[in-house]
């Protein structure tokens, strides 16, 4: 077992794992950045082609307060405030730091050019030109990242449990993906920047490392989770014609940037009819244009594929290029041209608004354990308002990396002694755990690999924990989720011959995260009987005042989840938390 040491371990390198360990080194910590796919070329941040949301001010008069009212207002009742507040006045400072790092920031002039995006009451969102603001977002904190002497940047390490010493992490084990040997990080902060769970969906825009691993640690290590049952659908995710090598969530810069016209299967308009005047504007927010899509749909309304038309022949040829440029021939060099054809669009799991339950500091119940970027629960309520990711990227990125290394100089943690034995104890369990390689299974998973089972969760979950849910369809997919967790996950036939390179193990590992992240997921929205944001039970279609709470989720002494209902975090008007 290879062991390593440093201040400050953080488990996942996109981009608020980047910006953690930026802001841990410049504490003078040692950081260790870990994670089970490219350092830098992981994560949701390198895919993300939109906008930025900050209250920065270039285009309008704006405010960090105006920005915290249109979150909430999205949240649907149901945001941390704390949390908002943070992301909200720390936004312009993160955004213009990345300006100064050159970015490239799309500009008039001086002026760092903004555009309004669903929800916001202003023009707040900046980007980076042609569909590329993720990428060099992520290209930019890689180049700060080398300049620091003291990060340790580990790649295709998959870390598989975290060390917990008498109610504090003290550092993790993790599974190398290439060699398959054990590692064991001693840290006396760790940080859990490994993304969501969009990935137990069939039809999704996730990474391949994007299957809950960072709230299934967190639950195992002891911390708590909120607000599970709030899946984000990105509603206009190209569905048809065929698009070979081409982000699947393009299609927002172009209605922000362009207009377009959000059609049913008969062309007709048809938000309006679901609470929101659109008009090619792109004003409803995510949670309803999904519902009204899929509602048209199942009225025999939709568009030949199953979803609805995304419109921009109105559009000229030379608008397009101006907008788009070389985007534009590689549509036409997969036979879509806008300005004759619309393109088929319909929803598909892009983002989870639950996550780690963490205070203001971002640390959660387990004393210096903390949680950035999309694995922090609680801040975008019941819906994300648009924008706010790549803001809580950076935003949480580089509160939680300061405070975690701050955290680190607190405390004296365990004995090398003690932790030795704690990381070799662990790798045991871990070890026995794992079916035996040629394992032929006796019982309800023989035969079966990972992957396999891996995509018989990804149906059910499309198709049973989808947008629309229903109390039957969730009762059938929990009894599933649970007995595969509990009956056919250690009975799962792994491929025998050498660990390295071995994909079932890994595999393995996935599978036992992702499964006990998709139990929250529906038994926290079957819990939930009302509708409310991305959460639609069509038994409850009412929202109820009832139900403004946060469903806060714990795992019990014999791996049984426990749900009980919070209070929701606001702050007073002296900003206080109440």
């Amino acid at each position: 077992m290879v062991e390593l040491e440093a201040d400050v371990l953080v488990v996942g390198a996109g981009g608020a794992g980047m910006y953690a360990a930026i802001a841990a080194a410049r504490e003078g910590a040692r950081v260790l950045l870990v994670d089970k796919s490219i350092v830098g070329r992981g994560g949701a941040t390198i895919m993300a082609q939109m906008t930025v949301a900050a209250a920065i001010g270039h285009e309008e008069p704006d405010s960090w307060e105006e920005h915290f009212r249109d979150t909430v207002a999205a949240g649907r009742g149901l945001c941390n405030q704390e949390l908002v507040r943070l992301l909200c006045q720390k936004g312009p400072e993160r955004i213009l730091e990345m300006d100064r790092w050159r970015v490239g920031w799309a500009r008039t002039g001086e002026r760092i050019r903004q555009v309004t995006a669903p929800g916001h009451s202003k023009k707040r969102c900046v980007y980076v030109d042609f569909l590329n603001t993720g990428p060099a977002v992520a290209a930019t904190l890689q180049r700060q990242l080398k300049r620091l002497d003291n990060v340790r940047r580990l790649s295709n390490v998959a870390v598989v449990e975290l060390l917990v010493d008498d109610g504090r992490a003290v550092g993790a084990v993790g599974l190398d993906v290439e060699t398959g040997e054990w590692a064991a990080f001693r840290a006396a902060s760790v940080v859990l920047a490994a993304g969501g769970l969009t990935k137990l969906f069939a039809r999704n825009s996730a990474s391949a490392n994007m299957g809950g691993d960072a709230y299934a640690l967190a639950l195992r290590a002891g911390a708590e989770l909120v607000d599970m049952e709030f899946v984000q659908f990105f509603p206009i995710a190209h569905l048809a014609p065929r698009l070979v090598g081409m982000d699947p969530i393009m299609w927002d810069p172009f209605r922000y940037k362009l207009g377009g016209r959000l059609l049913n299967g008969m062309f007709e308009e048809f938000l309006d009819r679901y609470g929101s005047a659109d008009e090619g504007k792109y004003t409803a927010t995510r949670d309803l244009a999904t519902y009204a899509i899929l509602k048209e749909v199942e009225a025999g309304r939709g568009s030949p594929h199953g979803g609805a038309y995304l419109d921009f022949r109105h559009v000229s040829q030379e608008a397009l290029r101006q907008a788009f440029g070389p985007v534009i021939d590689r549509l036409l060099a997969n036979g879509i041209d806008l300005t004759k054809t619309p393109v088929e669009v319909a929803p598909m799991a892009h983002y989870h608004m639950g996550g780690v339950r963490v205070d203001g500091r971002l640390e959660s119940r387990i004393k210096g354990l903390f949680a950035a970027g999309e694995a922090v629960g609680g801040t975008s309520g019941a819906n994300r308002l648009s924008g706010n990711a790549i803001t809580e990227a950076l935003v949480f990125g580089e509160h939680a990396g300061r405070l975690a290394a701050a955290r680190a100089r607190e405390d004296a943690p365990a004995s090398a002694a003690r932790w030795v034995a704690l990381a070799e104890q662990t790798v045991k369990e871990l070890v026995r755990a794992l079916p035996e390689p040629g394992n032929a299974g006796a019982g309800k998973g023989g035969g079966k690999s990972p992957a396999a089972v891996q995509a018989e969760l990804q149906q059910l979950m499309q198709e049973q924990v989808g947008p629309l849910r229903t109390g039957t369809d969730l009762k059938g997919a929990l009894a599933r989720i649970q007995a595969m967790r509990r009956e056919v996950l250690p009975r799962l036939t792994l491929a025998a011959g050498a660990v390295p390179f071995n994909v079932d193990v890994q595999d393995w590992f996935e599978l036992r995260n992702m499964l006990l992240v998709a139990e929250a997921v529906a038994q926290a929205a079957l819990a939930r009987e009302e509708s409310r944001g991305a959460h639609q039970r069509e038994d409850f279609p009412e929202t109820r005042n009832e139900w403004e709470r946060n469903l806060v989720v714990a795992l019990g002494p014999g791996g049984e989840l426990l749900l009980r209902p919070e209070p929701v975090v606001t702050i007073g008007k002296e900003g206080a938390t109440a």
